[in-house]
């Protein structure tokens, strides 16, 4: 019996306005464009999606189970611009039949930048989650499937309050250098073993299918029907896959493949195609590695991602503008962790800080100004609110400064 684990990510960040050098006041994040975008995503892919959903749950009786990430930033958005939307992934949560997983709060790259910010954004992403869905998630991924061997390790030693393992698991890309000829269809054991974290790597070949080539003519396999893609999970199975990972942008369905393109009418026939052979069930990622044990050791000393084709830091390292941005953000980081810590009660001005220097470590802002090869930077184009990755780094390196500014300003205080 193969496992199906479908998961979504869910996310938007906080674009930010156009902030010039003579700027001044500290309203740097663009409400009206986030409200604009957030309605739009909403009306074209979190409703419609997700009244599916429930409508495919309901229509299986529980035989569908998916499983979803919501970052902190896009529950923000959410509560303010489209209500209804999120009372929807709440409906979903409820239904037993969607397993909600923990990420950074804010979608950063605080792993592997800076461990005591990462381990507070998760902290803070968990109990955002409890607050508004009554779930304590179990399974970790984190931003844009950020993992290596250090990472298993950071998870591994958090615990519960009764010194049982906070997480039981992670996802992770399937990435082909790593994998080393072995297939991503199976449960994996995270390095160092005694981490006893369970990996579930993502099908990057079926995921892609859907997310990506779902409405290229000049794709050999267009067009793809539920059927058809079906039949490829059966080879799968037949060649002795334990599970099948299909991790892609929730926003898929709608806003990256248009309704046009025939995206919900597959999404709406898949599960009962999946299903009809009897030979595969939809798992929950704990519902996967707990019936399936691991088939061997992922190991992994290097950063991965699912971004890109090098399937690495490059989207978001990957050239001198990226990495001063960077390194810039940690600096900031470092300086106003210890503004907060000369006071016991940090005064206003500092805490207000803090929750717009996590802002601007979205990682989107810095992903804005890759400069990479033209099949990957038309995806980075179309998610860039800037002309150009110049321009997206100079209004970045504006705002800095006035963090900068203002975090000078609060320690002569």
């Amino acid at each position: 019996m193969t496992a199906v684990v479908c998961y979504f990510q869910v996310h938007q960040p906080h674009r930010l306005r156009r902030f010039s050098a003579f700027d001044r006041g500290h309203d740097y994040f663009d409400d009206a464009q986030n409200a604009e975008i957030c309605r739009k995503v909403a009306d074209k892919c979190y409703r419609p999606a997700t009244d599916l959903l429930l409508e495919l749950v309901e229509r299986h009786a529980g035989a569908f189970r998916v499983a979803m990430s919501l970052s902190g930033c896009v529950i923000d958005q959410l509560e303010r611009f489209a209500p209804d939307a999120l009372e929807r992934f709440q409906r979903l949560a409820a239904s037993g039949c969607c397993e909600l997983l923990a990420e950074t709060h804010d979608h950063t790259l605080s792993f592997p930048d800076d461990p005591d910010e990462f381990r507070e954004q998760v902290e803070r992403h968990t109990a955002r989650v409890e607050a508004c869905f009554h779930h304590r998630p179990r399974v970790f991924r984190n931003t844009e499937l950020i993992y290596s061997n250090a990472l298993a390790r950071e998870l591994s030693a958090w615990r519960e309050p009764d010194a049982s393992p906070r997480f039981i698991a992670c996802l992770a890309e399937g990435v082909d250098r790593v994998l080393a000829g072995r297939t991503p269809n199976a449960v994996y054991a995270a390095r160092p073993r005694e981490a006893r974290l369970a990996l579930l790597l993502r099908n990057h070949r079926l995921s892609d299918d859907i997310a990506f080539r779902f409405a290229n003519r000049a794709w050999d396999a267009w067009p793809l029907t539920p059927d058809k893609f079906a039949a490829w999970i059966d080879r799968l199975h037949d060649a002795g896959g334990t599970v099948c990972n299909l991790f892609m942008d929730y926003e898929t369905f709608g806003e990256h493949q248009w309704r046009e393109t025939g995206i919900f009418d597959f999404l709406r026939e898949l599960p009962g195609a999946v299903l009809r052979s009897g030979r595969h069930k939809f798992r929950t990622p704990s519902e996967a590695v707990a019936r399936a044990a691991p088939v061997g050791v992922y190991d992994c000393p290097e950063l991965t991602s699912w971004a890109d084709t090098e399937r690495d830091l490059s989207a978001w390292r990957g050239n001198a503008m990226q990495a001063h941005a960077a390194a810039r953000l940690e600096s900031l980081g470092t300086e106003l962790r210890r503004a907060l810590q000369a006071h016991e009660t940090p005064p206003a001005d500092l805490l207000e800080l803090r929750h717009d220097w996590r802002r601007l470590c979205t990682s989107d802002h810095v992903y804005y100004m890759a400069t990479k090869r033209p099949d990957d930077d038309g995806v980075h184009a179309y998610f860039s609110p800037y002309d150009s990755p110049y321009d997206a780094y100079i209004n970045l390196m504006n705002v800095l400064d006035s963090i900068e500014s203002r975090l000078a300003a609060a320690a002569a205080s």
